[in-house]
């Protein structure tokens, strides 16, 4: 018996196989995007506060340093809603994607 029919068959064989997995749900997992990893570096050390003036200093030198200080907490203030609109923009995202991935269906998959 020849051996060449039956090798052009066997392919045929996983085609059912391989059918199943395209018609399979997507594999989503839940774990969390590494959303503190957008926030820059610098941003972890914070914002140091301005220097104080000496202590025979004059009203001019103490103006001076609080509209330092202030600027600073400004500063460290937009920082702060930066890095919460950073981290809600890519937990959105990353939901959003969550999303897309656990549709149902044929054409969900094919993104019609």
């Amino acid at each position: 018996m020849p051996k060449g029919p039956r090798r052009r068959w066997a392919p045929l064989c996983l085609v059912p196989g391989l059918t199943a997995c395209v018609a399979a749900p997507p594999i989503v997992t839940t774990n969390a995007a590494d959303c503190a990893a957008l926030v820059p570096a610098e941003w972890r050390e914070g914002v140091a506060g301005a220097t104080l003036p000496p202590e025979a200093a004059s009203v001019g030198d103490w103006i001076v340093f609080a509209d330092a200080q202030t600027g600073r907490l400004d500063r460290a203030n937009a920082r702060t809603r930066d890095t919460l609109a950073i981290v809600e923009t890519c937990e959105a995202r990353h939901a959003e994607a969550l999303a897309r991935a656990r549709r149902r269906g044929w054409f969900a998959r094919l993104g019609l």
